[in-house]
């Protein structure tokens, strides 16, 4: 495929501004060849004008036209074949083999969506008869309830899944399939490989005869081009993944928009890791092993990566072995160069914090894992220490007894995830921990790790505040749809509804 660097907008490939931008590849910091075009405030705004007319057309599309949408885009993805991959690998320094299974679940997750949106019960109808009026024939009147498409949605790709949390990823594939134009932005760490997947998605809707304008993609380096699509007045929902700054930017933006609308923003999250007495008896061994695998995994650079834990002050077998573990790890290069730098200063922060005077924990451009040790009362006296430093680092927090663990788990904000490792006997004598932390995380693990989030109707990728900013609602599985739309009443309407 050739690349463009231009705007996909609708069924047109335009580039009317001047400003420009490279993407970089991580492992040596070169730019790589293509130029892109920032997308200009005009560009933006006839790719939402596009969406919007389009609403009209695609919302009355049938469910079993939109499932056809989706599988004809898995199939354009996966006919992309080695040269995507070696894009998106080239673009992220992630390796072909993380890739590739980042393709197979975009893939299924599209595939998934088809499937579920076939079942016509997935617009969760509801009837119910009308005590008070009477149709002419005497029989009661109905109320019939079913879920209706929002309208254009803006899609913001994340940097650390250029597939799976991209173009077509999982804000993208749920909005297409509850009836929602989407327009894409394109992160500007892996451009080219958004660019591919876009396209991939147009080819898609023009072989199934979608509206011209259901997808449009816009590229940009700076924040002007995700303001400008967030306050578009057409723009009825935001899905983000990202940083807790760029997610709560774009929140406060459209909340103060004549008409609000809602922001669904992913944001990260330590989630925190409890292990408990008996857990580690006989296994204190295995477990760090575990636990410094799922820390480093991806370089750390996952929004479920266990950026905390917490024991009991007497567990030093498992602190000695996590420790020896951490060190042992290799270093990895990060998603970008900004990353590689937040992670340097936010270890440096958190040994500041923690009275830990030693030299920098890393060398040259790789990022090291990274362990710091604290006790309850520092980390409630110095809350950044529990806040998320984004890669392959961990801050284990020692409690001296159970009730001070608890009130270390009472005062978490909130998160994706938690974890507890423990027995029968621990999680009788803890019943309390799981009653809080089931406050405080969208998904509850028990003796496993948070990261690896997998795509089915179950899964709940989501959290209170601030890992996201609605506790209410899920990124990853299918009820992840219902974020695009709302429900509507017909009353008394022959045959039910219109």
């Amino acid at each position: 495929m050739q690349l463009t660097g231009k705007q996909l907008i609708g069924a047109d490939i335009v580039a009317e501004g001047t400003t420009t931008f490279h993407g970089y590849t991580p492992h040596n910091g070169q730019p790589t060849a293509t130029t892109f075009y920032e997308a200009t405030d005009a560009e933006i705004d006839r790719a939402v004008a596009l969406a919007d007319n389009a609403f009209w057309t695609y919302r009355k599309t049938l469910d079993v036209q939109r499932a056809a949408f989706l599988e004809a885009i898995a199939t354009e993805i996966l006919a992309l074949g080695i040269d995507l991959i070696d894009m998106a690998s080239q673009e992220s320094a992630l390796p072909t083999a993380r890739i590739e299974g980042e393709r197979g679940r975009t893939v299924a997750q599209l595939r998934l969506f088809a499937t579920f949106i076939r079942d016509e019960t997935w617009v969760r109808p509801i009837s119910s008869p009308l005590q008070l009026q009477k149709m002419p024939n005497g029989e009661p009147a109905m109320l019939h309830q079913r879920q209706i498409a929002l309208g254009p949605v803006a899609v913001f790709g994340a940097s650390n899944f250029p597939l799976a949390f991209s173009v077509a990823g999982g804000d993208t594939v749920s909005a297409l399939a509850a009836g929602c134009p989407v327009v894409f932005k394109a992160h500007p760490a892996h451009p080219a490989t958004c660019e591919m997947v876009g396209r991939a998605i147009l080819n898609a809707a023009q072989q199934t005869g979608m509206p011209g304008g259901v997808f449009s993609l816009v590229h940009g380096a700076s924040n002007r081009v995700g303001e400008r699509l967030v306050q578009h007045p057409a723009i009825k929902a935001v899905g983000f993944t990202g940083s807790f700054r760029g997610g709560k930017a774009l929140y406060d933006l459209a909340v103060r928009r004549p008409e609000p609308i809602p922001v669904y923003a992913e944001m990260g999250s330590t989630n925190p890791v409890f292990f408990l007495p008996g857990a580690l008896v006989g296994q204190s061994d295995q477990l760090a092993a575990s636990f410094a695998a799922s820390v480093t995994q991806g370089v750390g650079q996952f929004c479920t990566n266990p950026g905390l834990f917490v024991t009991s002050d007497t567990a030093t077998n498992f602190t000695t072995e996590l420790a020896r573990q951490l060190s042992a790890m290799p270093t990895g290069t990060m998603l970008t160069a900004g990353i590689q730098q937040a992670y340097s200063h936010g270890i440096m922060h958190q040994r500041s914090v923690a009275g830990t005077q030693q030299p920098t924990p890393w060398t040259g451009n790789g990022a090291q894992p990274h362990l710091l040790l604290t006790s309850v009362e520092n980390a409630l006296q110095h809350p950044e220490l529990s806040e998320e430093v984004f890669g392959p680092s961990t801050v284990g927090v020692l409690a001296q007894s159970k009730e001070e663990l608890l009130s270390f788990a009472r005062q978490l904000t909130g998160h994706l995830t938690a974890t507890i490792h423990g027995t029968e006997a621990d999680l009788a004598e803890y019943a309390d921990l799981v009653d809080i932390l089931t406050t405080k995380v969208g998904r509850l693990v028990f003796n496993g790790f948070p990261t690896g989030v997998e795509v089915n109707h179950a899964m709940v990728h989501g959290g209170p505040f601030p890992a996201t900013t609605d506790s209410r609602s899920t990124s990853v599985g299918t009820t992840a749809i219902y974020r695009f739309t709302r429900p509507i009443c017909f009353q008394g309407f022959p045959g039910g509804t219109v």
